[in-house]
């Protein structure tokens, strides 16, 4: 591309802004920054299709606050307009686009515009107040949070400050979609100016994106930034996996962080539920290990965890995919996955997280023998090169599980997080989107407990008899009823329920299930029948009723002398009240003096 470098824009660029990209060593622009600027700050819409880590993030900001200072110089803004919205799908995203945004208003020149981070997990109360008494030129939100303030009255009416809006973007559109904020969208749209500039950026082009476009956009320019190369990845990122056995998972997992001596890495769970186990577990195996989990049903922790893994120097993180687009996380060295993702695609979101602005990268997925074809499917598919990387376990899986028995058996509350942790990965692997090639039904599910170190298998319709004989579990009888919580007061609450179990046979708050008691089949049929007898009868009743009713209506019919009567002692009142007739010539008129 002919203009690489941000002093080669045909429309100039605040000195400000020149200057903080400076700081920042950006030198050149990406491919999607010089495709996209230029159109943005030529007021003209654009739908941008780029991978992730392409400089999407300035490709937006620079021609935002171009726009606003270009407002600026026409007239001032009000105290309370808001010239900017970006739409975020997570948390994480629109605060890593907030502290992209600070870096820039924190130059002299640009100190006058003020921004607001409107995300789930803080007191919508506290927003409320915020935009009620302070100023807000340019707002990063979730979707969720948005609407909502949008539609909330109380005094706040957020609706009249977005009239002036200069520029709306919508970050990561098909992820927005993905997690199903169409209707959001569409109600946000509803509330927005027509005469506006409207940026859409994403990963993928996905129908359901087309659909947006035309709902939001207004003669969009289409901008397809994709690498010209063989891979799917950055060029200085390795991907390699490993060959497991279902049981031996955490094993070579562990042997594996402590054999590479990992500084900084990102382990991918499939659901929240193995988030919260393996972030209780490893920690007694992983000793003097920094280990943080995070995952989308925390609230008000995701973004002091976040921080504090961005800060950290050394540290492993457990998450789901709510952290596989779009987050920056400096000096990540590993992003090690469980398993193979829902979808495709994710795998390259996920091992994005590393190589990134110019630093190498590796990752690593753990595969079992029954999904060797995923590594043909992902080059194939994804354009993903898996090279087969060898770990040797120090340690047995008797010494791993003996561990993690010990640790359930001393807190019932962790041996519940097990048994939702391990359903809730098979359910998970059950709507898996490669399901031709990953298929439930080809995993032994007794062995893939075992290496969950699980005390007993949960009951549930995928387990067979043949993943039971399977299952190895702890050695010796073990009184499931006497496994107490570490917790006083659920384990007084446990105890108080057991003593109700123990007068009563039935588990408090437990629906019982009334058994169907059989009969006689004479006995059934005459039940039948009296049932049809009963059905006939009031229907012959309703049909009555109903005949009842129209012979009520019939005679209720005014005939033609009835109406000529009536229209007859209408007139004699008009007259008597006019006085053209006395009231004796009325009442003989009207037959009162009649005998």
């Amino acid at each position: 591309m002919a203009k690489t470098k941000w002093t080669e824009l045909e429309k100039p660029l605040c000195n400000a802004i020149l200057e903080t990209i400076k700081s920042m060593e950006f030198e050149k622009m990406t491919p999607v920054q010089a495709a996209t600027i230029p159109l943005l700050m030529s007021y003209k819409d654009v739908a941008v299709e780029a991978v992730t880590g392409s400089g999407k993030t300035l490709a937006f900001l620079v021609p935002l606050l171009e726009i606003l200072l270009r407002r600026q110089s026409t007239s001032q803004w009000e105290k309370k307009e808001i010239g900017a919205i970006v739409v975020s799908p997570t948390r994480e995203l629109a605060t890593q686009t907030s502290q992209v945004l600070k870096l820039f208003l924190n130059h002299p020149e640009l100190s006058h515009f003020s921004q607001k981070l409107l995300v789930g997990g803080c007191s919508v109360e506290e927003d409320m107040h915020y935009l009620k008494n302070s100023p807000a030129h340019v707002v990063i939100c979730t979707p969720g949070r948005l609407e909502d303030l949008l539609e909330r009255k109380g005094g706040l009416n957020l609706a009249a400050r977005v009239k002036s809006l200069e520029i709306l973007v919508l970050d990561e559109a098909d992820r927005l979609l993905d997690l199903g904020f169409m209707a959001t969208i569409n109600t946000i749209l509803s509330y927005l100016p027509r005469q506006r500039r409207t940026g859409l950026f994403s990963a993928t082009q996905t129908k359901e994106v087309t659909n947006l476009m035309r709902a939001g956009l207004r003669n969009p320019v289409v901008v397809s930034v994709k690498e010209k190369a063989s891979i799917n990845t950055p060029v200085l990122l390795q991907n390699y996996y490993v060959s497991v056995e279902p049981e031996d998972k955490l094993r070579y997992l562990v042997a594996f962080i402590r054999q590479k001596k990992i500084q900084k890495s990102m382990l991918f769970l499939p659901t929240c539920a193995c988030v919260e186990y393996w972030s209780q577990v490893l920690p007694a195996l992983l000793k003097n290990t920094n280990i943080l989990a995070l995952h989308g049903k925390m609230q008000k922790q995701r973004g002091k965890i976040h921080e504090s893994f961005r800060e950290a120097k050394k540290a492993i993180l457990l998450c789901t995919d709510v952290l596989a687009r779009g987050v920056d996380i400096p000096e990540v060295d590993w992003v090690l996955q469980w398993d193979p993702p829902a979808n495709p695609a994710a795998f390259v979101h996920r091992v994005g997280r590393t190589a990134r602005q110019g630093n190498a990268g590796n990752s690593l997925i753990l595969l079992l023998p029954a999904e060797f074809a995923y590594i043909d499917f992902l080059k194939r598919n994804q354009k993903v090169t898996l090279k087969p990387l060898t770990i040797t376990p120090t340690t047995d899986l008797p010494s791993i599980n003996k561990i993690l028995h010990g640790l359930q058996m001393r807190d019932r509350a962790l041996f519940d997080t097990a048994n939702r942790a391990f359903v809730s990965h098979i359910r998970a692997y059950s709507k898996h989107e490669c399901s031709l090639i990953l298929r439930l039904e080809d995993l032994p599910l007794g062995r893939m407990a075992t290496g969950y170190g699980l005390l007993k298998l949960p009951k549930m319709p995928e387990i067979k008899d043949t993943h039971t004989e399977e299952f190895s579990g702890p050695e010796g009888e073990i009184d499931f009823m006497g496994i107490a919580y570490k917790n006083p007061q659920k384990e007084s609450t446990r105890q108080e329920k057991l003593s109700l179990y123990a007068e009563s046979g039935v588990w408090p708050g437990k629906k019982v299930k009334r058994k169907k008691q059989t009969e006689s089949w004479e006995l059934s049929k005459q039940k039948k029948l009296e049932r049809k007898e009963k059905r006939k009868q009031r229907k012959l009743k309703m049909q009555k009723k109903n005949a009842d009713g129209e012979k009520k209506k019939k005679r209720k019919r005014i005939s033609d002398e009835d109406l000529a009567e009536l229209a007859s002692d209408i007139a004699l009142l008009k007259r008597i009240k006019k006085k053209k007739i006395t009231e004796e010539e009325f009442e003989e008129e009207i037959g009162f003096n009649s005998d």
